[in-house]
């Protein structure tokens, strides 16, 4: 169990939260990675989703350089944060096109004013428009603004969207089997939709990236940053200061932890336009990290030979010493934050429809039987040394 999460009051595996929905319906298709349901529009060959998520503690890192600079516009970014941990989850069942999208901030309005909160909404307008080129269609439809001052020390970004799939074109992660290869994009670089370079940080282990990366000066100024549950050593006990630059990037370390969580969206568009019939499941590497595919599939090992680089923000929070290196692989995405479960004999090209749109891409592993009789099993090597995670 990740140490460094729990430690700071956050589950990277949720398992209480597995067990209290074991029981719920999971479904037309339980093995997708998000519920599908019957369309609400009575249609037998479609479905729907409906979908919540959001920005989580990534505002927090807004919220101090607001507070820090007087930029507001730091929060632009979080409302992509919000659409894509909703978006990208969808496009892993195979919906590439007309979300409809739906926020809710809530705010404590002593700390979060017009101006943030101007800086949300017209950050979930001009990352639509940033997508229609590509020809992903996302609808704004207006949503709820909160006073909850009680409740929210400085502001919660969520977002719930919705979309219709014909089951037909449905991607089940069910259908992983053995003998899969793994194809990872990478989570870090600069893609050609982007506007600047992407540190790969996604929406995941903010908590645990906060503490250890900035300095205790932030906990002191700023204690509506952090729960009082928290044991003072836990605290803001990093080396770095938000303007600091980030080794081997052009970020900064403030640029670095709130780069916008990239969305794989248009490259899995062209994916499964040309390579529908070899792709076998999608997982996006959210909560969970490199361990997310251990909920999904049955019966099989999923053994990961060759990730990807571990970017530049990922080696600095493993430098801290303060998550191990097992930890990492389970909190964070370490480089890539979707992968694809194909034939093999079109893994490459699949790797090049994303180094076309100017995303590292390549085969990193392969799916074999599992050897434990009705359970999942992970192997990733990291520099020589073997981690095993099991579910």
């Amino acid at each position: 169990m990740s140490k460094a999460y729990l430690d700071r009051g956050v589950s990277p595996t949720k398992d209480d939260v597995h067990s209290a929905i074991e029981k719920v319906d999971a479904g037309v298709f339980p093995g997708a990675f998000c519920k599908l349901v019957p369309d609400l529009g009575g249609d037998a060959d479609y479905a729907s989703v409906l979908h919540a998520d959001g920005a989580g503690t990534k505002s927090l890192v807004a919220y101090l350089d607001y507070r820090e600079n007087d930029r507001a516009d730091a929060f632009e970014g979080i409302a992509q944060d919000s659409t894509v941990m909703n978006v990208d989850d969808l496009v892993c069942v195979g919906i590439t096109d007309s979300f409809l999208l739906s926020n809710t901030i809530g705010r404590n309005a002593h700390r979060i004013d017009a101006r943030v909160l101007e800086a949300i909404i017209s950050g979930y307008e001009r990352f639509a428009e940033r997508m229609r080129p590509y020809g992903i269609d996302i609808v704004t439809a207006g949503g709820e603004t909160a006073d909850v001052g009680d409740l929210v020390q400085t502001v919660i970004v969520d977002s719930t969207v919705y979309a219709r799939v014909a089951r037909a074109d449905v991607v089940d992660c069910s259908h992983i089997r053995a003998g899969d290869a793994i194809v990872a994009f990478a989570s870090y670089g600069r893609a050609r939709y982007e506007d600047a370079e992407n540190s790969g940080m996604g929406s995941n282990g903010l908590t645990a990236a906060r503490h250890v990366m900035l300095h205790a000066d932030y906990g002191k100024r700023y204690p509506e940053t952090f729960s009082n549950t928290i044991e003072a050593s836990h605290v803001y006990g990093g080396p770095h200061h938000l303007e600091d630059p980030m080794p081997d990037s052009s970020l900064t370390v403030g640029q670095a932890l709130l780069s916008p969580t990239r969305t794989y969206a248009p490259i899995v568009r062209e994916v499964l336009e040309k390579h529908r019939d070899a792709v076998h499941g999608l997982i996006h590497c959210t909560g969970g990290g490199q361990a997310k595919c251990l909920s999904f599939g049955r019966d099989v090992r999923y053994v990961k030979r060759e990730l990807l680089p571990v970017p530049p923000l990922f080696r600095a929070i493993a430098e801290t010493g303060a998550v191990d290196t097992r930890e990492m692989f389970q909190v964070f995405n370490m480089g890539s934050r979707l992968e694809v479960y194909c034939a093999p004999a079109a893994a490459d090209a699949i790797a090049e429809v994303a180094r076309r749109y100017g995303v590292e891409a390549r085969v990193v592993g392969e799916v074999l039987p599992t050897t434990r009789a009705g359970k999942n099993e992970l192997v990733i090597t990291h520099e020589g040394r073997e981690l095993e995670f099991g579910r």
